[in-house]
């Protein structure tokens, strides 16, 4: 069983599990999410955690009481091998953790670059990741998870059948920016010839909300064991 640990601090966490048990019975996995909201709850037993977004300016001082960034921080650094996703405000606190600690994501980043949140949007990003595609064969779309509001999510990223690249529904609520003129890290996911996604080691970062898409593609990489 998979041990994913979620940061409870602010943001769009629930739609993370959700998200996250989707992208486990897709393919066929157990998992136990655990709810990071104190420094005691993040351990090296976590296989896998997922800083979801929210505001980073706020998440940080929601922190200090508990001190679970830190330790987030401290997992982060202690566990190259393990994966970590961040989306929106999480991709922020892995550009620039703060107090010192180095980034773990080489590309710079700009709080609220989009707008305000009348200026969120959607729109198809072109992705090039290799994600274990989920077997509709023996799960078909029917036995899928409803949603939230009994509604049956549709799968509307297309791309070839080993999900190395296609396409998928980005959500963008008063986003961050990357700086693509010097991102470093793997470009993972493009918004025209804007960086919408960067890779690094076993560390994803996301401008966008993939959480909220009824897809979970990039749930499926964080709990597939190849990088």
């Amino acid at each position: 069983m998979l041990s994913v640990g979620i940061a409870m601090i602010q943001g769009a966490r629930h739609e993370h599990g959700q998200a996250v048990q989707q992208a486990a019975e897709e393919l066929g996995l157990e998992i136990e999410i655990i709810y990071l909201r104190e420094q005691d709850d993040v351990s090296n037993e976590l296989d896998c955690i997922i800083l979801p977004g929210g505001e980073s300016t706020t998440m940080r001082l929601v922190s200090t009481n508990h001190n679970v960034l830190p330790a987030i921080f401290d997992w982060i650094k202690e566990n190259p091998e393990k994966k970590v996703l961040g989306t929106c405000a999480g991709a922020i606190l892995l550009s620039n953790p703060g107090d010192g600690i180095e980034p773990f994501i080489q590309t710079g980043i700009s709080r609220n670059a989009w707008g305000r949140q009348r200026m969120s949007f959607e729109a198809e990003i072109d992705v090039d990741l290799h994600v274990k595609e989920p077997d509709l064969e023996s799960k078909p779309l029917s036995q899928l998870p409803l949603d939230k509001d009994d509604h049956r999510p549709l799968v509307v990223r297309t791309g070839d059948h080993d999900g190395f690249e296609g396409s998928f529904n980005g959500v963008f609520i008063r986003a961050p920016r990357f700086d693509s003129e010097s991102c470093t890290d793997q470009v993972i996911a493009k918004l025209g010839e804007e960086v919408v996604g960067v890779k690094s080691g076993n560390i994803l970062a996301l401008t966008f909300h993939p959480e909220l898409t009824g897809d979970a593609f990039f749930h499926r990489w964080l709990l597939q064991n190849e990088s």
